[in-house]
């Protein structure tokens, strides 16, 4: 295996570790708040997935762990707006009701 290659492998790893650990410590009170910075940083993780699934420069097992990428960061980004709105919903007053 190319060296880059167990470099890039290796930083996958650890950041998916890192990453799962600091979401099952975050509270449920601040996790509402906190979905739309995860969204902006699903974003940046979309812009970089298409970059590397659709690069005909890379070997097809890297463009296949893009196109996983894509796919997981696009369905963050879709339940993460189907979260804060049904949470928005919660707070909003009915017509006819009191403010």
């Amino acid at each position: 295996m190319d060296s880059k290659i167990e470099m890039s492998l290796y930083v996958f790893m650890l950041a998916s570790f890192i990453g799962m650990g600091v979401i099952r410590r975050v509270s449920r009170l601040l996790h509402t708040p906190l979905m739309s910075i995860t969204n902006a940083i699903s974003a940046i993780a979309v812009v970089g997935a298409i970059i590397v699934a659709g690069g005909e420069h890379y070997p097809t097992h890297i463009r296949i762990m893009g196109s996983v990428a894509l796919f997981a960061s696009m369905t963050n980004i879709v339940s993460g707006f189907l979260i804060t709105d049904r949470m928005l919903k919660m707070f909003r007053t009915k017509p006819g009701g009191k403010a």
